[in-house]
């Protein structure tokens, strides 16, 4: 068993930042990458950012060149820094981990981006 622990969640306003940062504990051996989703009200969920063991890592289009994900392999835990926040972006963000033969959520933080 997996627990994903999420922080860094609040109330900015447009142009601010905000550091989002998730642990993993439990059995972590075998993780291989780990991500962040988001889903806004009455929207499906999204992929934010990803990360893998190996280094590679990819956005979504819409945060290029506003946000960065970053991992500590040694602490099995990932952040997304998020710059330059628009409204846009308000929505419950989850953090997502891969293992070689199961998956694990968090249970989601909350971005509320104001105008």
């Amino acid at each position: 068993q997996v627990q994903l622990v999420e922080s860094g969640g609040g109330l900015v306003q447009a142009g601010g930042s905000l550091r989002l940062s998730c642990a993993a504990s439990g059995n972590t051996f075998g993780l291989n990458t780990m991500a962040w989703y988001r889903q806004a009200p009455g929207k499906q969920r999204e992929l934010v950012a990803s990360i893998a063991s190996g280094g590679r890592i990819n956005y979504a289009d819409s945060v290029k060149g506003r946000f960065t994900i970053s991992g500590d392999n040694a602490k099995n835990t990932v952040s997304l820094q998020m710059n330059s926040l628009k409204p846009e972006d308000t929505a419950v963000y989850y953090c997502f981990a891969n293992f070689i033969r199961r998956t694990y959520w968090g249970q989601g933080t909350q971005v509320t981006v104001s105008s």
